[in-house]
């Protein structure tokens, strides 16, 4: 079923919308949050979480061509919500070394888990990666938006981990470049 079915479905309140939905993205979805919290159980509830607030949200908001990426926003915030309450009293050194190695290259006063949705960032991430091989751009995405892990990006796509180190060291090394052309102060 196409995204634009399936959006449609909720607009109408029909409850097959969920169940649509689960069918086509529901892997995905855990995916994203098992990556932020690292827990099966906790993912599966986060993708139930998805599921009701994609119901509470469209309408009035209609993600007919990007229901996926607007399934995944939604996702990766509850997750990350999840995260700062469960982690709350702690730090979790999965997050930190993330937030670490972005913070050279997104700019001081953008809070990565929350602003990068900001359109003009994004649409200067967005134009930087278009300069990018494909690997390069999926290489960055796993680490950076699902969260895996260098190794299992090495697995993923048959490179070393020294290999991936080195090509997200670049493309950050790039990226800060890139934001500062574009007026970023990093």
């Amino acid at each position: 079923m196409e995204d634009h079915d399936i959006v449609e479905l909720f607009l109408t309140r029909n409850e097959d919308a969920i169940s649509k939905t689960a069918e086509k993205y529901g892997p995905r979805i855990r995916q994203i949050a098992y990556g932020v919290l690292g827990n099966h159980e906790s993912a599966e509830e986060c993708e139930n979480d998805t599921y009701y607030k994609a119901w509470e949200s469209i309408p009035p908001n209609e993600p007919r061509e990007h229901l996926f990426s607007y399934l995944g926003r939604i996702v990766r915030n509850i997750a990350l919500n999840r995260l700062k309450a469960e982690e709350s009293k702690k730090r979790n050194a999965i997050r930190c070394e993330l937030t670490h190695e972005m913070k050279e290259s997104i700019p001081a006063n953008v809070n990565v888990e929350a602003d990068i949705l900001h359109r003009e960032l994004r649409d200067l991430i967005e134009a930087y990666l278009d300069t990018c091989s494909e690997l390069q751009q999926k290489v960055f995405v796993r680490r950076y938006w699902y969260w895996d892990s260098i190794s299992a990006i090495s697995q993923r796509y048959g490179i070393s981990q020294s290999n991936v180190k080195t090509m997200l060291f670049r493309i950050r090394k790039d990226l800060k470049m890139h934001l500062t052309q574009g007026g970023y102060d990093i």
